[in-house]
């Protein structure tokens, strides 16, 4: 009697197992079948240009970097803009010359690095764009530095501004490999005065990467602050299992498993399609800073870390805003105070809020309000807290309230900014990017010399485009970037009155009450 349960209840298991095996078997098949119904592939996602940059390269120093950059952009016009197929060459396709898109179109090709240089420099400035993106997404903060002193390198990170299959085999590490040359460059060209990086999403991963590098190794340049534009420090799980569907494509032989997204490629400026690579090296990394600060603080050197001032949308469809928190502020340690200084920089975070005016909380998936308010109601010892946001539920005008260092007192100022129509919060592309961008900016901007994709409003039948709608209309710059760039000339000592980010200042008041 005994044996026969026993074997009824192995068989059992066997069927039960065999059931799942083969439900997975089928979903995976179905999976690989629409994955792979999408749009072929095009030269740009086939052709790997070897000119790229990695990690074993051998480059010595910077200018090595940039003549091997030359050669890839030759490379890429020789092996790409050269060999696409007739009915690629339309109006708007990056790599068809002379379309709206074509970055040959702008008098600078700001898919590069590029270098603004002063004789003699008042502070050095690293920038590192985000992923997939390229050294134009802080183009305009780096004009700025640079009109007011700042010797500036906008560092082409490796794997970007060419095509986007030089994302399907990037790592984490090359890029890592190539902002310490460019750091090494800018601490040379920039002697005995204040360094600073500027880290755009991926890029102040790889700022964030640099800086705890620095702590633990003496042999490199140490930062004096860092500015971390919607930084990559925390991104979806799911990101990790993104090698597995590209480890498939390779082993059943089917490339289109290699990328996440497959789109027209119509920006002149950042990739269309997305490398499942790409998302896995972003995940990778933001592994390697958690590790990297545990590190530091059983050695008892995260001490040393520089100021960092960061600004975070507290909605962002690309990075974790709440990850940003905990992962990094909150593992942060208080700044020791400077003996005899009267102005003492702290870390600090500003969040961008969403449009309270606009009454769109009903229609949200999730209220940021869940994570912003015990964040107002603390009061952490290491960085101070500001929030962007509505006066009140009543107007559209701005005012930044914030909580400083080790209090649960807010202060409040009126910024003179106010939340323009029909937009209801900001995005993780919005942020670097000013209302005047001639690509990107908003009824304020400049006027293009190609495709101006800042105001596309296109509304027909769904499911007609080849772009999804909702790239269409996502914010792509930042109303409040007055503020940003104000705030960030305060945090470098280029702009000694505090006082002239606000038009008015109201007296402390509680966290508690902030939002309500």
């Amino acid at each position: 009697m005994i044996q026969r349960l026993v074997h009824t209840s192995r068989r059992f298991i066997h069927i039960v197992l065999s059931s799942l095996l083969g439900a997975l078997v089928v979903i995976t098949a179905l999976a690989v079948y629409e994955l792979n119904k999408r749009p072929e592939l095009k030269v740009w996602h086939k052709v790997v240009l070897d000119e790229e940059f990695s990690a074993d390269s051998g480059l010595k120093d910077f200018g090595e970097y940039l003549a091997l950059e030359e050669r890839l952009f030759q490379q890429l016009d020789q092996q790409i803009y050269q060999k696409i197929d007739k009915d690629e060459q339309r109006a708007v396709n990056r790599y068809f010359r002379g379309s709206l898109s074509d970055p040959g179109r702008w008098p600078t090709n700001w898919n590069r690095s590029f270098v603004l240089p002063v004789e003699k420099p008042g502070i050095g400035v690293l920038l590192l764009h985000g992923m997939s993106d390229s050294p134009y997404s802080l183009r305009s903060i780096g004009q700025l530095l640079h009109g007011q002193g700042g010797y500036v390198i906008g560092m082409r990170v490796p794997g970007h501004g060419q095509a986007p299959s030089g994302l399907l085999n990037t790592t984490w590490e090359d890029m890592a490999a190539a902002v310490r040359l460019a750091m090494r460059e800018l601490q040379e060209k920039a002697a005995g005065v204040s360094l600073y990086i500027v880290g755009y999403s991926n890029g102040g991963a790889l700022a964030v990467q640099y800086t705890l590098d620095s702590l633990a190794d003496e042999s490199l340049k140490p930062v004096d602050g860092l500015i971390l534009i919607s930084p990559e420090i925390g991104i979806s799980r799911i990101a990790a299992l993104a090698k597995w569907q590209e480890r498939l494509g390779h082993l059943l032989g089917l490339k289109k498993l290699a990328w996440n997204s497959l789109l027209p490629e119509y920006d002149p400026w950042k990739y269309g399609s997305f490398a499942l690579n790409a998302g896995n090296q972003a995940y990778r990394i933001t592994q390697e800073i958690q590790r990297q600060i545990t590190a530091l603080e059983k050695a008892g050197t995260l001490s040393r870390i520089p100021p960092i001032l960061a600004f975070q949308s507290v909605v962002d469809n690309t990075v974790t805003a709440p990850a940003l928190v905990n992962n990094l502020f909150y593992r942060l340690p208080a700044i020791s105070p400077q003996q005899g200084s009267s102005n003492q920089i702290n870390h600090e975070l500003v969040l961008f809020d969403i449009n309270r005016y606009a009454q769109i909380e009903p229609l949200m998936k999730e209220n940021p309000s869940a994570w912003i308010d015990p964040l107002l109601k603390s009061n952490s010892p290491a960085f101070r807290l500001t929030l962007i946001s509505n006066q009140s539920h009543e107007n559209e005008q701005v005012i930044a309230a914030s909580r400083m260092v080790g209090s649960s007192k807010v202060e409040k100022c009126n910024t003179g900014l106010s939340w323009p129509r029909d937009i209801y919060s900001l995005s993780h592309v919005a942020l670097p990017i000013p209302p005047d961008d001639p690509v990107y900016g908003g009824d304020e901007a400049d006027s293009s010399r190609g495709i101006d994709l800042g105001n596309i409003a296109l509304r027909g039948e769904k499911g007609l485009l080849q772009v999804p709608s909702a790239d269409m209309l996502r914010l792509r710059y930042n109303p409040f970037h007055s503020f940003l760039e104000q705030r960030m000339l305060v945090f470098m000592g280029l702009q000694p009155d505090p006082e002239k980010l606000c038009l008015a200042r109201d007296s402390a008041v509680q966290a508690q009450v902030l939002l309500r």
